[in-house]
């Protein structure tokens, strides 16, 4: 993934969080550790500080498509600003997209001006 994908005009990456009690369950985020390899391989600034899942949902794979976005609703917080940076957000697996969505507007509303999402495979 690293050496396919072009991060060119990327400012820094975050990993789609994971709500606490995900990862105190999984004792991993799979994100972040995609993100540790993509971030050193291309020498980009990660940050996995300062925007975490707020909102502890049901998995999205077992949910209809409006039941996912009416589940991810305000699932997300930044508690710093992003003002005019382009921001790759960096997830394992998108489905709908419904989350990688919902974080890429609270990265808007956090200042971010081009969102770009990376993802390393994709469901039906």
């Amino acid at each position: 993934m690293a050496d396919s994908l072009d991060f060119m005009g990327v400012d820094l990456i975050i990993p789609m969080p994971l709500h606490p009690n995900r990862m105190v369950t999984r004792g991993f985020n799979q994100s972040l550790e995609i993100a540790k390899v993509i971030a050193k391989h291309h020498q980009l600034v990660m940050d996995s500080q300062h925007c975490e899942k707020v909102k502890d949902t049901p998995p999205q794979a077992s949910l209809a498509y409006k039941d996912r976005i009416k589940n991810m609703k305000n699932a997300f917080t930044c508690n710093t600003q992003y003002q005019d940076l382009h921001i790759g957000i960096i997830d394992d697996v998108m489905t709908t997209g419904t989350s990688l969505n919902e974080l890429a507007k609270t990265l808007k509303k956090a200042g971010g001006s081009k969102i770009s999402c990376y993802v390393l495979a994709r469901t039906a």
